[in-house]
């Protein structure tokens, strides 16, 4: 063979090696629901609500057991995910804290994320990607630096205070640094569903920036309350049901239906061996709808706990081509790991002094991050409460000064039996963790 044929020939093996096109740097999109819990999908266990296309998306990809929020509620949540630093180091700690701006929504004590702070869409856009967002941000206020065009956002519309995003049909949303009036929504009026929005702007942009390599961040707000559901039939109206309960559920399968929407659109213009797709939750169910849905499932507490059931969440990832189909991973991981994964995809450089890890090779099977790594999280909202899991081991401090409660996950998923006299020296050895885990903050000091 000449060697201008035998170049063609290998370059044409690449094409079609799947391995070769898992080494080139794929699209990333990464889609986070509401306070949906980690038993809201029927991959999960859930037998009520109707979730085919997440189910789906499982079976065509893999399922994970032990992911972790970066926090047990929205924005502290989030700026883990962004900064991959953990709530003992990221700015953003709780949804309000000390000083701050007053939000858009009236509330005082919204802190911004810091101009030097490096968000996974500036890490991408260095690497020259095209990133874009919708949904809700959270982590800043018009006219501050942590609005998302000023953190590494190209394109962005939804809301930037996540008190605002509670209403889905809002008199206004944000396009970049522009407020849209949503003029079908005036007067309290209910004619323009934000999440649909959301959806017609994510769909727009894969279609406008398909031969280009893209981000995009889609945070939903549903199925938060308030528990609003547009008008005519979504499935559940015959149930005999509360209303709450059955707008839960419309909002659950209408975000289930528009996850599959963007999938088959990623299949159409044939992306999907070239697009990584993660869906999850911003943090547990905000209510475990006790005999109805049973959100938490085997999972004790929910939203605002430092419980399994208040951080531990569904995650979903798709690569065709790359993730293996129809399969189940066990390793603890968590949002802080976001951003040194994406760095890792883009062949790039992630910031220094992370809290999260790039957990890629222990996803695809290579091998896996040691088990003594610890996750830490701390909560301000109901005096200073902490938790740490290592390896199997979970302690947790309901208040400041008060003993370490500690349970082991691996035989004990619903934290039911506190074993911390049974095992001193765990005890000592994570309270030695947590002295370690946090830096101080202005905003959210220690009283």
């Amino acid at each position: 063979m000449n060697r201008p044929r035998a170049l063609l020939s290998a370059l044409l093996l690449l094409a079609c090696c799947p391995s070769a096109q898992a080494a080139s740097t794929p699209n990333i999109i990464f889609i986070m629901a509401d306070d949906l819990g980690y038993a809201d999908l029927g991959c999960y266990g859930q037998k009520v609500i109707r979730t085919p296309r997440l189910d789906r998306m499982a079976k065509e990809g893999m399922r994970f057991t032990q992911c972790y929020a970066g926090s047990t509620v929205c924005a502290p949540s989030r700026s883990v995910l962004m900064t991959g630093k953990h709530t003992g180091h990221t700015t953003v700690r709780g949804n309000k804290g000390v000083s701050g701006v007053k939000g858009s929504g009236g509330a005082k004590g919204r802190i911004p994320l810091r101009a030097n702070d490096v968000t996974v869409a500036e890490v991408l856009k260095s690497a020259g990607y095209v990133t874009a967002m919708t949904g809700k941000w959270g982590l800043g206020e018009p006219g501050t630096t942590g609005h998302p065009n000023a953190q590494g956002f190209d394109h962005w519309m939804g809301f930037l205070n996540q008190g605002r995003a509670h209403n889905h049909y809002p008199e206004y949303i944000w396009h970049n640094r522009k407020r849209v009036i949503l003029h079908g929504n005036s007067e309290g009026r209910e004619g323009n569903y934000s999440h649909d929005l959301f959806t017609k702007f994510a769909v727009d942009f894969v279609k406008r920036h398909q031969k280009k390599k893209f981000f995009l961040y889609l945070p939903y707000c549903v199925p938060h309350s308030n528990y609003q559901f547009p008008p005519g039939r979504h499935g559940y109206e015959d149930e005999d049901w509360k209303n709450n309960e059955k707008s839960h559920a419309a909002m659950v399968t209408r975000l289930d239906r528009d996850v599959g929407q963007l999938l088959d659109l990623l299949d159409e213009l044939k992306l999907s061996e070239k697009t990584v797709v993660f869906f999850c939750s911003d943090n547990g169910a905000a209510e475990r709808w006790e005999g109805r849905f049973d959100s938490s499932g085997p999972l004790r507490g929910h939203k605002r706990d430092l419980t399994e059931g208040g951080l531990r969440v569904p995650m979903i990832l798709r690569w065709k081509g790359t993730i293996s189909a129809e399969t189940e991973n066990g390793m603890p991981w968590w949002f802080a790991d976001f951003l040194p994964i994406c760095a890792g995809l883009a062949e790039t450089k992630a910031p220094q002094n992370l809290d999260g890890l790039n957990v890629w090779p222990g996803i695809i099977g290579k091998y896996r991050p040691a088990p003594e790594r610890p996750f830490y999280w701390e909560f301000h909202e109901r005096g200073f409460q902490q938790a740490v899991r290592w390896n199997h081991w979970k302690a947790i401090r309901n208040g400041l000064n008060k003993p370490l409660q500690l349970f082991d996950l691996a035989k004990d998923l619903a934290e039911s039996n506190n074993i911390a006299a049974e095992h001193p020296e765990i005890v000592d050895k994570i309270e030695k963790l947590i002295k370690e885990a946090r830096t101080e903050s202005k905003e959210w000091p220690v009283p």
